[in-house]
């Protein structure tokens, strides 16, 4: 062998190299797999609202249907024939639709949606299509057909839903790089909402969802990206120590929820003493609190940290012509109605030829048989001469006919039966001719009024299928829950004056209150300074802390009194300040900004009270006036950068406390927002009153009940309130009511006798019932009697309800109104009365007066902590008199 062929050889049995690149692949096998996960799994159509593994199921139920419950085993073993897919993910899905109770009839232990427990086992589980199923997802003669994933079978490209499916169900799914989210929306409304789309009206429709609860849709944004649907539980007190949870938000179950609010309590935001889940078919969860808990403030504490309050934020995207979409609601809407209005015509146009070819042949029945054409056949050789023969004996009779007779018509005459043909009545198959003729009509007006014809299907569907899907979500517009105001105060701050630490981990120092730990501490010191912080466990402010509180954001109504002096040997000013906002770990400086600043006098006054003090000044030359008075009261609030008025010019030697102060602030009014069903400061909704520091609300409900609470914001409102305004206790209250024991009228008047305890004035008896309540000084009423049969009405009474009875107790049955049988109670307006004036705001003492005196020699290591007796000295101090000895410190509470 040459040396040439063996270098042949050799270069054939070495291996290959070649080099394939992958990103043109990585790229195509990709953007495959993201468009099969879009198209074919997770996203739905609009033309129908079905995602392709919901499409198929419901097919493979139409395939199966015969009116009885067929094994959900059954229907998903059917629905693997178009669905190319593992049984676990059609099983799944088809619970979900079940779940919904719109398009399936279900039997069995199909889960609940209200405590997460999952569905039994398919084997054990049967469905059948409901009738509201049968009547708008189907018509096989409208469908458009494909082959299914394995050529074997046809399966409908979508099929002809005539509601807008898609939105009373909701939708979601997560594909590559894109997905879904389109909320449930009620019934009833998306009913209505088509048909003002028909009538060209404007419409708005927002979600409903099946576990009810009650939802902010003022974010909704149509359902589009960057909206946002706030969803809470139904939380009400069922007694003092007790709240009860009726409803949850969408998302939740009962379970989810319960873990949260003890995820809460273990990391102390809430405090609560046990809870029951007494779910059944309806949610109702008990949540018993300590004794000495607020059942206000848990309920919003428990929309701040659990699950009682949840966001959503809906994303509309479905498929059109195989790409994704990205519309609102009301386009989604829009678009179903038209298309449910394009089938509507294409099932008419369908329908209108059926009865025109039944006319058409019903027409040349009757003239073959009442002509007796089918003689002109009996001599007839051929087939041909057959149809010719039929064909020439019909022509004279055929002029009225819509379209001409073909070949296959004729052959149809002569599938005819003798039987039928004998038997054959004029005058029946004339009757059956003008029916059809009145069908055709009939087809061809709702054609001519195609839109009257689609309002009309969707009443017919109101009418038939809306019973019992009213809304379940309530809509509201809710306040925010300031977390700070609402969680529980779970830890313990300390201080240490000296050294300028606060913290919740010095439990050797001072105590100063209880906190959370996601307050914030405001801090002053002896030097001026003023810092607001986060609660930590140990945090270095600065030496000399001389207060510690913790820090209440927007508060214009806690006001800091303050005498410094301005650098070491500088003049001495006082200044009035609120501190409203600031920025977190930033010292301020509340002085003059010099050397050598220090603080005479500080108090915190959380109702804006203003003290007197007395001045002392030092024996310095020739002063004369070495002692005053000076009254806050006459300083204005001014901001925390303000300089203030100056006091002296001259050496101070202390300052004392000479009398504690009220109020200088005007009473708070309180509006009540009817909207959120919230009490508010900001002017939102009706004004109720001004209020001071002990003023209470008096509420009466359609229950009877009455009672006075004090005014706080973060107060819930039970549903039946009929009266709430501020509460005079020398006002009485007048009421009329039936008593269903006794099957009276009665009058009563009564004053609340027991603040803050919740009574009621009516009997217990359950068909006793408030017909009037007024609580005007002079209350008047309108009597409308019955009409007794055989007499005339007796005319109307009015009664001075002040003059008819005495104030007694809330609990007296009060007097008979009348003996007549009445039809009803009417409050008139009232008669004129001059109500006493309210004492004015300077004869109110206001207590809870935090403050902090100094004298210029204080020694900075020791600041104890005392009681002021009134005196100018502390009872724990050692001080042996205060008015010539400057060592030592004063502090007054």
């Amino acid at each position: 062998m040459s040396e040439d062929n063996t270098d042949i050889l050799n270069s054939q049995d070495e291996p290959q190299e070649s080099i394939t690149r992958v990103t043109g692949m990585y790229k195509d096998w990709f953007l495959d797999y993201a468009s099969y996960v879009i198209l074919e799994r997770a996203v739905p159509a609009i033309e129908d609202g079905f995602k392709p593994v919901q499409r198929r199921i419901m097919h493979s139920m139409k395939d199966l249907d015969d009116g009885r419950y067929n094994k959900v085993a059954n229907i998903v073993g059917h629905t693997m024939q178009y669905h190319p897919h593992g049984d676990a993910s059609i099983a799944d899905a088809m619970v979900q639709i079940g779940q919904k109770d719109l398009l399936i009839d279900t039997q069995g232990n199909w889960g609940n949606i209200l405590t997460g427990d999952g569905a039994a086992a398919s084997r054990y589980i049967e469905a059948r299509l409901s009738k509201f199923a049968l009547d708008v997802v189907y018509n096989p003669k409208i469908t458009e057909w494909q082959a299914s994933y394995d050529g074997r079978r046809k399966e409908p490209i979508n099929l002809p839903v005539m509601f807008p499916l898609l939105l009373a169900q909701g939708g979601e799914g997560i594909a590559v790089g894109l997905s879904t989210k389109i909320l449930p929306h009620n019934f009833i409304e998306l009913i209505e909402a088509s048909i003002k789309h028909l009538k060209g009206k404007r419409f708005t429709i927002y979600p409903d969802f099946p576990t009810a609860g009650i939802a902010d849709v003022s974010n909704y944004n149509d359902g589009l990206r960057g909206g946002k649907v706030r969803i809470r539980a139904k939380i009400s007190q069922l007694d003092k120590n007790t709240l009860v949870i009726t409803e949850i938000p969408y998302g939740t179950n009962t379970s989810s929820l319960i873990d949260s609010i003890l995820k809460a309590n273990d990391k102390g935001k809430i405090k609560i003493k046990k809870i029951e889940d007494n779910t059944a078919a309806d949610v109702e969860i008990l949540v018993h609190l300590p004794s000495g808990i607020s059942p206000d403030k848990t309920i919003d504490a428990l929309y701040a940290f659990t699950n009682c309050e949840t966001s959503i934020s809906p994303l509309g995207c479905v498929i059109e012509d195989n790409k994704p979409l990205f519309i609102g609601v009301s386009e989604m809407l829009k678009r179903s109605t038209d298309n449910t209005v394009q089938l509507l015509k294409s099932e008419l146009e369908i329908k209108l030829a059926e009865f025109e070819e039944q006319w058409h042949f019903a027409s040349l029945e009757r003239i073959f048989i009442e002509n007796r054409i089918y003689r002109d056949i009996e001599e007839e050789e051929t087939w041909e001469g057959v149809i010719k023969a039929i064909d020439n004996g019909l022509k004279p009779h055929v002029k009225h006919l819509k379209r001409k007779v073909t070949e296959e018509d004729i052959v149809r005459l002569t599938e005819i039966r003798i039987k039928r043909i004998s038997k054959f009545d004029i005058d029946k198959a004339q009757q059956k001719i003008e029916a059809l003729e009145d069908q055709i009509a009939e087809v061809k007006h709702h054609l001519a009024n195609l839109i009257e014809y689609a309002i009309s299907y969707f009443e017919r569907l109101k009418k038939d299928y809306g019973e019992g899907r009213e809304r379940k979500t309530e809509l509201r517009t809710f306040a925010d829950v300031d977390a700070t105001k609402v969680v529980i105060r779970n830890t313990k701050l300390y201080v240490n004056r000296a050294e300028g630490f606060i913290g919740t981990s010095l439990r050797r120092d001072e105590y100063v209150c209880d906190c959370s730990d996601i307050d914030d501490i405001i801090v002053f010191t002896n030097s001026g300074k003023m810092m607001v912080t986060k609660v930590d466990s140990k945090t270095f402010i600065g030496k000399d802390i001389i207060h510690v509180a913790v820090f209440k954001k927007k508060d214009k109504r806690t006001i800091y009194n303050m005498i410094y002096r301005d650098g070491a040997k500088g003049p001495t000013y006082v200044k009035r300040f609120a501190v409203t906002s600031i920025t977190r770990d930033k010292e301020y400086d509340l002085t003059n900004g010099s050397k050598g600043s220090k603080l005479w006098y500080f108090s915190a006054n959380p109702n804006g009270e203003a003290e007197v003090i007395t001045v002392y000044l030092r024996q310095v030359g020739s002063i004369k006036k070495l002692k005053w008075d000076l009254d806050f009261a006459d300083i204005l609030i001014k901001g925390r950068a303000s300089k203030g008025n100056l006091v002296t010019k001259y050496s101070v030697k202390k300052i004392e406390l000479k009398e504690k102060g009220v109020s200088t602030l005007k009473p708070r009014k309180i509006w009540f927002d009817d909207t959120v069903q919230r009490l508010n400061v900001d002017g939102r909704g009706e004004l109720i009153g001004e209020f001071r520091g002990e003023d209470r609300l008096l509420i009466i409900t359609q229950s009877g009940i009455a009672k006075t609470i004090l005014p706080e914001l973060t107060t819930h409102f039970d549903e039946d309130m009929i009266v709430l305004e501020k509460w005079i206790p020398k006002k009485p209250i007048s009421v009329v009511y039936y008593n269903g024991e006794k099957e009276l009228y009665y009058v009563k008047r009564f004053l609340i006798e027991n603040e803050g305890k919740e009574e009621s004035f009516i009997s217990d008896h359950p068909d006793s019932q408030l017909e009037i309540v007024s609580t005007d000084w002079k209350p008047l009423a309108e009597i409308e009697f019955k009409k007794e049969r055989g007499k005339d009405r007796k005319d109307n009474e009015t009664v001075n309800l002040e003059a008819f009875i005495a104030v007694k107790g809330i609990s007296a049955l009060g007097n008979q109104l009348t003996k007549e049988k009445i039809n009803q109670v009417n409050l008139l307006d009232p008669l004129p009365y001059e109500a006493p004036e309210d004492t004015p705001a300077e004869d109110i003492e206001v207590v809870d007066e935090t403050t902090i005196s100094t004298s210029e020699d204080t020694d900075s290591k020791s600041q104890p902590k005392a009681e002021y007796d009134g005196s100018g000295t502390s009872d724990d101090i050692d001080d042996d008199d205060p008015e010539t000895d400057d060592q030592g410190q004063t502090v007054l509470f």
